[in-house]
Parts: structure tokens; sequence; C-alpha cells
């Protein structure tokens, strides 16, 4: 390791959400040597490891993090064409937003409607980042990763990373055992971007555009979440967040019928149209998180002391101005419990926790 861990240093101020304490000790990886330098240095002083990207999808205690953080730094960009595409490979620090815009002026399809996610590249595998109709699973082809305990190098295909909605292998079964160090993804040269997503629709319809290229996407896509402070923004007090604090339920078509059928009954929709609703999958629909909570009772802005929902989007839970970690998840279980008392559906959170919890 280039420079010993530096000690008590705040980790707030490298999170988008700006909450926790401070790491017992910190260091920056640069390379993949470096990384492995770090694990070891913990290992030989039985320290857990905190592994910190973008800070984009993380909550992290007050009391902060008594090990060694390690602060993801590599970088760099190669492009090789591929039979069916033209495969990019990213190192982990690298910024998402920076590769999306890379591809999109290349005119390389398949991330474009990726484009405002905050946060590194070695992140969006973990789970699975998807938005406006696409995930970066349905891209990705190779996933390096080191092992925590071994330090080996470890190169994973899309099938072995295990994909589901935002959730993969990294984050579920193997969560903590690898670090994630570069990703490789296939997109496509000339491809047409992925206009599937209504929002996306209506943005060129208004707009007179039939066949949007992929650089009007990527800019109709920033647009949107610009309107709902889903873009980082240091002058928009509403994008200290860590984005959709909650993921869309997924139930059984089933439990949908009924669920449509009680609310109908309840005069809270009309019919099972007015529910927002969309394929899952495998005889399962997804519903909307934000549809929900608004039917809840939380409407945007809503305001738990420092912490509150944004003005803009009721997915997302914003840091007011001096919240703390545990105003952020008192919020956070106030509207789960909301909508489970209302409409019998749990939500799940998006984010990773870190010494702190919804339970």
């Amino acid at each position: 390791m280039p420079k010993e861990p530096r000690e008590n240093v705040s980790l707030a101020p490298f999170t988008t959400l700006g909450v926790g304490g401070p790491a017992r000790f910190y260091t920056r990886a640069d390379d993949a040597s470096s990384l492995a330098s770090a694990l070891e240095w913990a290992e030989r002083r039985s320290l857990p490891v905190l592994v910190l990207g973008g800070g984009s999808n993380l909550v992290l205690s007050d009391d902060g993090f008594p090990g060694l953080a390690v602060h993801l730094a590599m970088r760099g960009v190669a492009a090789r064409p591929a039979i069916d595409g033209m495969d990019v490979t990213a190192a982990a620090g690298e910024q998402w937003d920076a590769l999306v815009a890379f591809a999109a002026d290349k005119g390389w399809a398949g991330i474009e409607c990726l484009s405002g996610i905050p946060g590194l590249v070695g992140a969006t595998p973990i789970q699975n980042v998807g938005a406006y109709g696409q995930d970066v699973s349905e891209t990705i082809v190779a996933v390096e990763a080191m092992d925590v305990r071994s330090r080996a190098r470890v190169v994973f295909d899309k099938e072995a990373c295990r994909f589901a909605y935002r959730v993969s292998r990294f984050k579920s079964d193997d969560r903590g055992r690898y670090v994630v160090i570069g990703v490789t993804f296939r997109l496509r040269p000339g491809g047409p971007p992925a206009v599937k997503y209504a929002e996306l629709s209506r943005y060129f319809a208004e707009k007179g555009v039939a066949s949007p290229t992929l650089p009007e996407t990527r800019q109709a896509v920033l647009e949107v979440r610009r309107r709902k402070s889903m873009v980082l923004d240091p002058a928009d007090p509403n994008a200290r967040s860590v984005g959709s604090f909650f993921m869309n339920p997924v139930i059984a078509e089933g439990e949908f019928d009924i669920l449509a059928a009680r609310l109908v009954a309840g005069g809270i929709a009309a019919s099972g149209d007015d529910i927002p609703h969309y394929p899952g999958g495998a005889g399962r629909v997804k519903l909307s998180a934000a549809w929900l909570i608004e039917r809840a009772g939380f409407h945007r802005g809503y305001q738990k002391g420092p912490a509150g929902l944004s003005e803009k989007h009721t997915l997302a839970i914003i840091n007011r101005g001096g919240a703390t970690a545990a105003d952020v998840v008192a919020l956070a279980r106030e509207v789960r419990d909301g909508v489970r008392d209302r409409f019998g559906i749990s939500l799940h959170p998006e984010p990773v926790f870190v010494g702190i919890g919804l339970d």
C-alpha cells in the first residue's frame, strides 16, 4: 500500500445522502495491487472492510465504520470489436455517467437510458442498476472481481453473476466476498435507442421527434431525471439522496387481481388499469412504489424532522440539512410500514445499509 491508512476519516462527504460517522481507517485503491494491499492490511489486523464507490447507494450508521474503508479509484476504459457488437471494459472507479456519455457519443447502444445515474462503474453490476426500461445485466458480458480473502482475481460471465431485479450474487449470496474491479459491456454500434418507457415516449412526442438518436435519448433521460431531482446537483436540496430508496414491488398476477379489486371497491382506483403496473416476468406484476407511497398518505415534500421525501418524487428520501442516518431510517420505516398497513405490500430498500437497518 503506497500510504498508511488515515485514521478517523468522516465518511458522510463520500456519500450522496451526506450521513454517517467516521471510518476508523481510510485509504484509496488506485489499482488492483493497492486494493490487494489494503485488504491484506485489514486482514492482518482482523478489521472489517467497507468498499466505497460513489456513495450514491449507501446509508451508513452514525457510529461510522469500525474497520478500514477502501475508496475505489482505479481508472481506465478500453473498447474492442466483438462478433456481435463492441466490448467496452471500464475500471470500477470510472464515473458511470461519463461512460454512458462516451457510449452515446460513439453511437454504441445499450446503456443510453441509464444516463444521469450517479456513482461508479463498479457498483452497477452489484445491484443490477436499471432505469427507464434498461438494466445493466442486458449488456454485461463479464465482471472482474477480487476475492477479499485470497486476493485472487476472478472473472464472472453474465450467467455466473446471477442477475435478477436490482440484485446479483454480489449483493446477495456473495455479499462482501468480492470487490468488483472492472466490468465489460457489449454494446451495439449503430443500434437504436431503447425508448420503451412511457415518460420518454411522451417527451419525444412533445418534441415532435419520431426517431431520436442515442445522444438525444441520453439528453431526454437527463431532462426527465432532472425534473425529479434525480441528477446530482449541489444547488438542489432534493438531490441529496440515494435516488430511489425503495424498489418497485413485484407480486403474483393473482395477488394483483385481488389488490385491484380491493382498491376499486374502496374508491382508490376506478379500475385495475388506473393502478400503475408493468409485466414482472413469469406470471408476475411490477407495481409502482411511488404510487403506493403517495396513496398511503405520504405526499411529495413530506417531512420528519431533518429528513423528508423529495418535493419532486416520493421515492427519494432526502437529507434536508443536518439529518442523521437515524433520521433517514426513521422516515423510511414510517413509509414502509404505512404502505404495508394500507395495502398489505412490503417495500424493500434499494440502498446498502452499513451498521444500521430498517428492522
